[in-house]
């Protein structure tokens, strides 16, 4: 008789700490929900930081060299040199 009882109340606590480790707050679940945002949040961060580099590049580039800064102006905002003439092909 002792041992039914006993076993039937070491039952009912696996039952319940087994609900709690699968449905509760902070359970498996949680986690599982956790790790896919990380996922998620380490290739953002990852596409960020080639960005970062990239734009590291750029302003050094313009930084160090006359000749990116002319680039630059000539192909992103139509400039010319003095003495230049402009001629714009549509076709």
């Amino acid at each position: 008789m002792r041992l039914t009882i006993l076993s039937v109340i070491l039952f009912a606590v696996l039952v319940f700490l087994q609900y709690r480790l699968w449905f509760q707050q902070g359970g498996v679940r949680d986690m599982a929900a956790m790790k896919a945002s990380l996922a998620e949040q380490t290739k953002e961060t990852d596409k960020l930081k080639l960005s970062n580099d990239d734009l590291l590049f750029q302003i050094k580039r313009l930084q160090n060299s006359k000749d990116g800064a002319e680039s630059r102006a000539r192909n992103e905002l139509g400039m010319i040199k003095k003495g230049e003439t402009f001629y714009h092909v549509v076709k």
